[in-house]
């Protein structure tokens, strides 16, 4: 009896479904398309502030919790073979009993929330070449990854769809993209702005902003030592160079007197001696006998 008659599919090793997939996945990258899989060291799916945050979001909601361990044994697995984020989308294909292809649309951020979201980490923006790093402190991230008014999505701005025939509104393949999304940002906190269609250089408008409003400039803060400036420039900075000292400068050239004055002064200091030489003189023939 054939697996029709049960509705089950024969059972199909792991390492089959990856070879198939990575079959698949060559093709398609001779046909010109960029592959984007989702590799981890480990079992760890995020190690990055970003990525922790997104996943224990997503843990967080419970018309997710059934079917999340299966999904997070198949990013762990590699079976997340592509995984792409664009404005307010995820595109994704995940080798199961055949290769599947995800879609999950993910709405904008509310503008007012956005706006807001501006307004609350203007203050604690420590310099733009912080912000332009993805680099934040503790207190903006943790402002962005709060939970119902950060910039994570909610279940009702989250839409799923998978190719598979699994009849739930979360498969264990959209579950595995979704954990690939927290993996993907412990390399590009980034995309999250792109994910939710905002743009990130409000951030920027809004810390320069409060920085013209108050009158101060925003302080670097510990992201911004020397070694770190060195490597955003590409320059290597000594911070133990000792001060060069100062050349002094050369004196200035006395000025040539003028001849005639020279001479003035010379036959000046003559006229004394000659007058006293002429007075010994009529001295002596004046003392002569008679």
């Amino acid at each position: 009896m054939s697996w029709y008659s049960y509705g089950f599919r024969p059972y199909v090793s792991v390492a089959e479904r990856q070879r198939k997939a990575q079959r698949e996945m060559d093709r398609l990258a001779k046909q010109g398309k960029v592959i984007h899989p989702i590799r981890l060291e480990g079992r760890t799916i995020a190690r990055t502030f970003w990525g922790k945050a997104w996943c224990d979001n997503l843990e967080s909601y419970m018309d997710y919790a059934n079917r999340l361990p299966r999904g997070r044994a198949y990013v762990r697995n590699g079976s997340v073979v592509h995984l792409e984020i664009g404005p307010g989308e995820i595109q994704a294909m995940v080798s199961g009993s055949s290769l599947y292809k995800v879609r999950i649309a993910i709405a904008p951020a509310a503008k007012p929330k956005w706006k807001k979201l501006c307004q609350e980490c203007a203050g604690s923006i420590g310099s733009l070449v912080e912000l332009l790093q993805g680099r934040f402190s503790d207190h903006v991230m943790g402002i962005f990854t709060r939970k119902d008014t950060g910039l994570f999505p909610t279940p009702a701005e989250i839409k799923l769809n998978c190719s598979c025939p699994d009849w739930a509104t979360m498969c264990k393949h959209v579950a595995a993209v979704l954990y690939g999304v927290g993996a993907r940002l412990d390399q590009q906190p980034d995309l999250l702005f792109t994910l939710r269609s905002v743009n990130q250089e409000d951030l920027v408008t809004q810390a320069a902003t409060a920085a013209d409003l108050t009158g101060k400039t925003p302080s670097a803060g510990p992201e911004l030592a020397e070694s770190d400036l060195g490597a955003v420039f590409g320059i290597e900075l000594d911070s133990q160079t000792a001060a060069v000292p100062a050349t002094p400068a050369p004196d200035a050239p006395r000025a040539k007197e003028p001849r005639r004055s020279r001479k003035a002064a010379t036959a000046k200091a003559r006229r004394p001696a000659k007058a006293k030489r002429r007075t010994v003189k009529r001295t002596s023939r004046s003392a002569k006998p008679s």
